[in-house]
């Protein structure tokens, strides 16, 4: 307790010498000012991702957390057990935090799951005039909206680290003739181009002209004269079509649209805003749109099965008997069916609605398993295929199945090279081009000291790794990690994971 008031004292004295009052630091970080007080009364446990934004804000070098990034000690070879909850979904909260730009009322989202990406847009809309304030401790955020935006004061450092600003260009099409936005940033996968998102709405009237350092918006709204064929079928595209439809005046008919959970929880939120949505959960959906929307509306989002597919990897590579409750069943059969081939033992309960009263979800349970490779190889395909952030979690378990494993990641131009990190820790993995590996197991794992790639699932994939190699592993610079996942080393913990972070002197 000693170190929390220490903490505390020296948060308190750094913040008085800034001249910030509890409520102004509140606010900058987006929590309450109860929190803040007791924080800096010793009260309050105080997670990297907190130090860390406490002291981007009070520029202080104090209580930074090593400006290379935090570091985790892992302390390998233990099993895991007893149950897990799985938070809800990052990529639905971070639509729905843009979608709320089409609400001019007030939109209250439920249990959002506090990452460092949604801390990330919270910035971009704090910016240009959006109120956004967490409700006391709890994850629910109330986010209301100006008169009119400030689009001209855009955090451009904050939109930058997020791939998910290019979801502005939807909700904004209606309501603003000329803005601009910043090139989306995210994870270091390769180019992702954002051609299908400007076919999609053209559409609409919007044109998008790329120039030094931003996107030049013009918009002269008008009717789709046809139904809007998407080129790609992916998740942001559809959901950045889906939210200008939102505010068409008439209907709008998408065909090749992703059926993906992030866009059913966009759909189920328009749903309660007053949009009429037929297809919901396939790729054909007709849309009737409101001229304007302004409801003061509250939405859970749902569960997150990467998530999920991350604890069911957790499981299965310790070789452990593990309950992954509150699992959004539907975007995860087909993986589980796969690795049932492979002879993954578990067992699921009845089941249940989510509290947004859509979501199917069960409780599963790994049991420990000897697993053998697949006849097949590997690879994603759009909803309802294996979904491609799972990917990185199949080839994982893929390394302790007995045989070789093809992995074929068609999607990222780099990826599957980040699975090479893995033969630090042992694993036997043949790298054939930027988007494929043999993998050869069982792996028998060792202990070692990695740097964290540039990217989220594969920062996920190693430090599950390490949790089967016995002795102890060090993973460097894992701000990736704090992206996607709440609080992940944490959680593991409470189930038999020894995850401790450090800070080089």
């Amino acid at each position: 307790m000693l170190y929390k008031e220490r903490l505390g004292k020296l948060i308190q004295e750094t913040r008085s010498s800034r001249n910030m009052t509890q409520a102004d630091l509140a606010e900058a970080l987006g929590t309450s000012q109860s929190a803040i007080n007791r924080i800096e009364k010793g009260g309050q446990n105080v997670s990297l991702e907190m130090l860390a934004r406490i002291g981007e804000v009070l520029s202080s070098d104090i209580i930074s957390i090593n400006t290379s990034g935090p570091n985790l000690e892992i302390e390998g070879g233990k099993k895991l057990s007893g149950s897990i909850e799985v938070k809800t979904s990052k990529n639905a909260a971070v639509a729905l935090l843009c979608a709320a730009l089409l609400n001019k009322g007030t939109t209250t989202l439920r249990r959002v799951a506090r990452i460092e990406e949604v801390n990330r847009i919270i910035e971009v809309l704090q910016s240009i005039g959006v109120k956004t304030r967490w409700i006391d401790d709890t994850n629910d955020l109330i986010i209301t909206p100006p008169a009119r935006l400030k689009l001209e004061e855009i955090d451009v450092e904050a939109a930058e680290k997020t791939r998910t600003v290019i979801m502005f260009l939807g909700p904004l099409l209606y309501q603003y003739h000329e803005f601009k936005l910043p090139y989306a940033g995210g994870c270091n996968l390769g180019t992702r181009t954002v051609e299908p998102h400007l076919s999609g709405l053209a559409p609409f009237g919007m044109s998008v002209e790329a120039k030094t350092g931003a996107y030049h918006i013009s918009t002269t709204p008008k009717n789709p004269s046809r139904p809007i064929i998407l080129t790609e079928r992916g998740d942001t595209v559809t959901e950045n079509v889906i939210m200008a439809a939102a505010l068409h005046d008439g209907v709008t008919v998408i065909r090749n649209a992703s059926p993906n959970y992030m866009v059913q929880d966009i759909c189920f939120f328009l749903e309660k805003l007053g949009v009429k949505i037929e297809g919901i959960g396939t790729t054909h959906l007709t849309i009737t749109g409101l001229k304007t929307i302004k409801k003061n509306v509250e939405y859970y989002p749902s569960e997150d099965p990467i998530e999920a597919m991350s604890f069911i990897a957790a499981a299965v590579v310790t070789n452990s008997e593990l309950t992954i409750s509150r699992s959004p069943i539907e975007f995860l059969e087909l993986e589980l069916a796969i690795l049932e081939e492979m002879g993954l033992e578990y067992s699921s309960s009845a089941e249940y609605k989510a509290a947004n009263g859509k979501t199917r979800l069960v409780d599963i349970t790994i049991k420990p398993s000897k697993l053998k490779a697949p006849k097949d190889k590997l690879h994603p395909l759009p909803f309802p295929g294996v979904n491609i952030d799972n990917l990185p979690f199949m080839g994982l378990i893929a390394t302790v199945a007995e045989g070789r494993t093809l992995v074929h990641d068609w999607l990222y131009e780099n990826r599957a090279i980040y699975f090479l990190e893995l033969t630090k820790l042992n694993a036997n993995i043949e790298l054939l081009d930027p988007h494929r590996v043999y993998i050869n197991g069982p792996t028998h794992w060792r202990a070692a000291d990695v740097v964290a790639p540039p990217a989220l699932r594969p920062t996920v994939v190693i430090l599950l790794a390490m949790l089967a190699a016995p002795g102890v592993s060090k993973l460097r610079n894992v701000y990736q990690i704090d992206r996607g996942y709440e609080q992940l080393a944490a959680r593991l913990n409470t189930i038999g994971a020894e995850i401790h972070p450090f800070r080089d002197l």
